[in-house]
């Protein structure tokens, strides 16, 4: 069988592509979508991760800033930041960049941010109306795996979806959305998680798996049945002999699926850059709600 490669970067890209005339009819109203991200201690993959979205609204001409605060931050100083940036007119998104330092409460945290500037869904307010079904702003990572399906015409209506990962960021919300009866989703979905015994016995069922465990390399070809469609949110770093000395694989182990899936997304390069893409469209989105 041949196993189609379902590229983040070539949906992103056309993302982007679409939102450039949304984007020059904001500026012409002197409106600059504007993201404020906070980044608390010195999580290597957040640093990286923040660097590339900051990248990227530099490129297409928006607005970012970055707050940095040490490890030793105190809660009440993250959340004096929040009410600030929540009455500054020139951020439309504010991002807490997760996870932030064990002594700090993200709840509270992410509760104290203005849910008409959470722009990665993630407020109380925004979980819930996606839960009922009229989302706000979709968490973008599940809103890009959503954009990939779309984008490669895969119809979920009547499939069997087992998501493996329960988070708020992607299994839960990922979960919802591919069950509602919309386009491109209607499916019939299955969590699993780490207190599911056998899980295997629910992959070979499905007839697509979405992988958000954060565990290198976990399905292989021998856990899921002929054609089914993988989607591998995962992206772990494990040790080699390169000059780097690792490289990064997903929770599938891609050259074991290869050949049994009928399509699934490369870590990296798959559902990574949609994260980003989908965080550009929730702030525009953002900026557009206040004409």
């Amino acid at each position: 069988m041949d196993t189609r490669i379902l590229s983040g970067k070539a949906v992103s890209s056309a993302v982007y592509k679409s939102l450039e005339p949304r984007i020059e009819s904001l500026i012409a109203k002197k409106i600059k979508p504007g993201l404020a991200v906070i980044i608390a201690g010195d999580n290597p993959a957040s640093k990286v991760y923040v660097r590339s979205k900051t990248k990227k609204f530099a490129s297409l001409g928006l607005h970012s800033e970055t707050i940095y605060f040490p490890v030793s931050v105190s809660e009440s100083e993250i959340l004096s930041q929040i009410e600030s940036l929540n009455k500054d007119d020139q951020f439309h998104g504010i991002l807490v960049q997760l996870p932030l330092p064990r002594h700090i409460q993200s709840e509270i945290v992410l509760n104290a941010l203005d849910p008409s500037k959470d722009v990665d869904g993630f407020h109380p307010l925004n979980l819930g109306n996606l839960t009922a079904g009229i989302p706000t702003f979709i968490p973008c990572t599940p809103k890009g795996i959503m954009r990939i399906m779309s984008y490669y015409k895969i119809n979920l209506s009547g499939k069997h979806v087992v998501v493996v990962g329960r988070s708020n960021i992607v299994g839960r919300p990922i979960s919802i959305l591919t069950s509602l009866k919309q386009k491109f989703s209607n499916a019939t979905v299955t969590i699993c998680h780490s207190g599911t015994q056998n899980i295997s016995d629910y992959t070979l069922q499905a007839d697509v798996v979405i992988l958000a465990l954060g565990y290198p390399e976990f399905l292989t070809g021998k856990d899921i049945k002929d054609g089914a469609v993988i989607i591998d949110v995962g992206i772990n770093r494990i040790e080699d002999n390169s000059d780097k000395g690792y490289k990064l694989v997903g929770d599938g182990k891609a050259s074991s699926l290869d050949g049994k899936a009928s399509a699934y997304t490369p870590v990296p390069g798959g559902v990574g850059p949609m994260t980003i893409a989908m965080l550009v469209e929730n702030t525009i989105e953002a900026a557009e709600r206040t004409l």
